[in-house]
């Protein structure tokens, strides 16, 4: 009984289930992206802030606005196509760990690891809280499952 309370963590599950989350916002992310190619994403943007009634002066509405204007077909394929990249990584992370895949844990360790220093210039460069909360999340992660590795 003990080993097999030690098989399978709640820590674990945790970690699968965040990357599965994580993993299926992509996708929506991407597949959206992938439908603002050969329209107008300004006026998408305005008929979304008319239908909330958000206040289109609003500075960060207006920055999104502004940024919206600067897309091209092209940037959005590029972003859709990262994204579905990265979130097949993610949906692969999370299924093989809540299967209890030992090489899930290795693929995880790397993939999270490899982030780690590019959140680190984000928060250098761009400091928010929401940021070092997510490094904080992916470094306890990656400390985990080492250890986790080492003791097997």
């Amino acid at each position: 009984m003990a080993a097999r309370k030690q098989d399978s963590p709640f820590t674990l599950l945790l970690i699968g289930l965040f990357k599965l989350v994580k993993g299926i916002a992509l996708l929506i992310v991407a597949i959206g992206a992938l439908r603002l190619v050969h329209k107008d994403v300004a006026a998408i943007i305005m008929h979304w802030i008319d239908y909330f009634r958000v206040d289109p002066d609003n500075r960060f509405i207006h920055r999104l606005i502004v940024h919206a204007l600067g897309i091209h077909e092209k940037q959005l394929r590029e972003i859709s196509a990262g994204t579905f990249f990265y979130s097949g990584i993610l949906l692969t992370e999370g299924i093989g760990l809540l299967m209890k895949k030992h090489w899930a844990e290795y693929f995880t360790v790397i993939s999270t690891a490899v982030f780690i220093p590019l959140e680190i210039y984000e928060i250098y460069h761009r400091f928010t809280w929401v940021r070092v909360g997510v490094l904080l999340i992916n470094v306890a992660i990656v400390w985990y499952l080492v250890e986790r590795i080492r003791k097997r």
